[in-house]
């Protein structure tokens, strides 16, 4: 069984940075595509950014320059690292491993002053 654990949201201000950490466990993880989506209060999930298993990337044009995908296959972890953080990215961000469909269970991003 697939599990994915994020973890590294919370709370910052304007301009500030995080680290988004998702563990995935029962997967062949150094295979698979995985992605980082976002969901805000009353707004439709939406994707953040994608890495391929050989480290290609994609990101949402909203997000370009600030965050970036990254992963460690010995770990079994895929990051997030997001800066000059701005209100309208406050939301809830989840990890999705692609092929299978999964999801983790969210952590929530709130930048405010």
């Amino acid at each position: 069984q697939v599990q994915l654990v994020e973890s590294g949201g919370g709370l910052v201000q304007p301009g500030g940075s995080l680290r988004l950490s998702c563990v995935v466990s029962g997967s062949i993880f150094s295979i698979h595509r995985m992605a980082w989506y976002r969901q805000a209060p009353g707004k439709q999930r939406d994707l953040v950014a994608l890495i391929t298993g050989d480290g290609k990337t994609n990101y949402a044009d909203s997000v370009k320059g600030r965050f970036t995908i990254s992963r460690d296959n010995r770990k079994n972890t895929v990051y997030l690292q997001m800066n000059n953080l701005k209100p309208e990215d406050t939301a809830v961000y989840y990890c999705r491993h692609v092929q299978g469909d999964y999801w983790g269970q969210g952590t929530q991003v709130t930048v405010s002053s």
